[in-house]
């Protein structure tokens, strides 16, 4: 019987999750050039993880959302954005483009998020979201094949 254990790509690999490093310094290159503030990174960074359901960049991305500035309760309930009054026109539209890129819709649902999310992002932000989402969906399946764990002492200061 082949062994169930996971082979963590990202260590055994190494070359090729160094160049996924280096698509994520220049994405969030992008996003500074931007003027994206680094809360809406965050903000879609969970959001595709939570779509993904990777535990580790949950955790990962929730404490750089926290030490960034975001507040609890707008992590909280994040997972119904849509519902809420929490989060600015900017940020709706960061991650209604974030979890079309993630989910992929049918084309006529991703011109409609698409046409929504230009009314209140530029070019500029809006490809720098685009590539934010497909780093972070890049991450989560990188987190998820390997397997990666969570630690439980990570909370701890």
């Amino acid at each position: 019987m082949a062994s169930t254990e996971r082979i963590p790509i990202d260590k055994q690999t190494r070359p090729v999750y160094r160049a996924q490093v280096a698509v994520a310094v220049a994405v969030r290159d992008a996003v500074a050039q931007a003027g994206l503030d680094r809360t809406v990174v965050e903000l879609v960074n969970l959001r595709v993880s939570q779509i993904n359901g990777c535990a580790y960049c949950l955790d990962v991305h929730t404490r750089e959302a926290l030490k960034d500035g975001e507040k609890a309760q707008r992590i909280a309930v994040l997972r119904a954005w849509r519902d809420t009054d929490l989060f600015s026109d900017v940020e709706r539209a960061a991650l209604a483009v974030a979890e079309a890129v993630t989910d992929l819709p049918s084309p006529d649902e991703q011109d409609r998020v698409y046409a929504e999310a230009r009314r209140h992002l530029t070019d500029d932000q809006f490809s720098a979201i685009v590539w934010v989402a497909i780093a972070m969906n890049a991450f989560n399946r990188v987190s998820i094949v390997s397997r990666h764990r969570v630690d439980p002492e990570s909370w701890k200061s």
